[in-house]
């Protein structure tokens, strides 16, 4: 009887002080790797400060990402490849990437548990996705460090300009929640109107099931969602083939599956919450498996913590967490129909930068 009511209580305290919890990882993270991480034997306050401005490009990209419910890398590595060698040197593929995974594990883990806070994520869904994909995810991993930087690119590009293409297709604004506030709100914790309730979750808040098999969700806030999970076999069309882009590339689950989700009329909010899920569990997946998978592969070249560049990581890994933590507030305020079109339009242009690098015209 006492884990039974204990629980809720410990998730309740979690999610209260959930952005106690996010802003620590990060520092511990930092504190981590100044303390144990191999790194130059003449490491001084020179090499840890190298490239603070890291902080800031990360910082709006994470933001822009979160916002829209896609992975970070899709921005980070592109910015990596065009933007840093003309301040800083060339990075290798599995490098860049690498740096992109472990940098948006972070701030997607971190816009997960604010649009948990808030009520907008879909754990039956998002827990069936994340199984499906992990196999593909690992496949994408280890292939990245056998195939060749032209290639790369190239694969780069398509999966970009298949981002933008879906991205400026998906109708981002659709399925708006029933109402919020006032009444509504009020109703959802505990009213007369028939909208669940959770008593572990902040304000107003919870989902149930009919016999029928439509889920009605109410956030915080008092908005209620009313959908159906069917539609599982297209999504896991999208998710396996996106979970090998995730890994080869540090994107594409997000990408992928945020479509297949709209597609599958889970409203918009819901599905970019549950996406969060879904895209930061596969990042640290794949992180772990570019950091120390490369021995697995015949003919590999054997990734170690001593080829991560930590004086870079350390800027980006805070960068993105404070991201995360903005994006929900963003999303609220801002339509997010507007942004997507500007990123759809963005990953346009760099598809087309990446063709003509791997056809060496660049």
């Amino acid at each position: 009887m006492t884990d039974t009511s204990t629980s809720p209580s410990i998730q309740k305290t979690l999610l209260k002080y959930q952005h106690v919890f996010v802003f620590l990882a990060p520092l511990l993270f930092v504190v981590g790797v100044y303390f144990v991480a191999p790194t130059p034997a003449d490491a001084g306050t020179g090499y840890w400060l190298e490239y603070w401005w890291l902080f800031v490009a990360f910082l709006i990209g994470a933001t822009i990402v979160n916002t829209v419910g896609i992975s970070g890398s899709a921005l980070f590595v592109p910015f990596l490849i065009f933007v840093f060698p003309l301040v800083a040197y060339p990075l290798e593929p599995n490098t860049l990437v690498k740096i992109g995974l472990i940098s948006e594990s972070f701030g997607l883990s971190s816009s997960a548990l604010a649009f948990i806070q808030y009520g907008l994520v879909d754990r039956r869904l998002g827990t069936a996705l994340v199984l499906g994909g992990v196999p593909f995810v690992v496949a994408g991993a280890l292939l990245s460090f056998v195939i060749p930087e032209p290639l790369f690119h190239a694969l780069l590009g398509i999966a970009l300009l298949a981002a933008a293409y879906l991205l400026l297709k998906a109708n981002l604004s659709h399925e708006e929640p029933g109402g919020g506030g006032g009444d509504e709100a009020v109703a959802a914790d505990g009213g007369a109107a028939e909208l669940p309730n959770d008593a572990n979750k902040l304000g107003p808040a919870g989902v149930e099931t009919n016999d029928a098999g439509t889920v009605t969700r109410v956030d915080r806030d008092g908005n209620d969602y009313r959908y159906s999970r069917s539609g599982y076999l297209e999504r896991f069309a999208n998710y396996s083939v996106g979970g090998v882009f995730q890994g080869l590339a540090g994107f594409g689950i997000g990408e992928l599956g945020i479509i297949s989700m709209l597609r599958t009329d889970v409203p918009v909010r819901v599905a970019i919450g549950t996406n969060h899920i879904v895209v930061a569990t596969t990042a640290v997946l794949a992180s772990l498996v570019h950091v120390f998978g490369g021995g697995l592969v015949p003919g590999g070249h054997t990734m170690d913590l001593a080829s991560t560049p930590w004086n870079m990581v350390v800027w980006t890994v805070p960068a993105t967490t404070l991201g995360g933590q903005i994006a929900p507030y963003v999303s609220a305020a801002l339509d997010t129909s507007t942004i997507k079109k500007g990123v759809g339009g963005l990953f346009a242009i760099i598809a087309v930068a990446l063709f003509l690098m791997a056809s060496g015209g660049i």
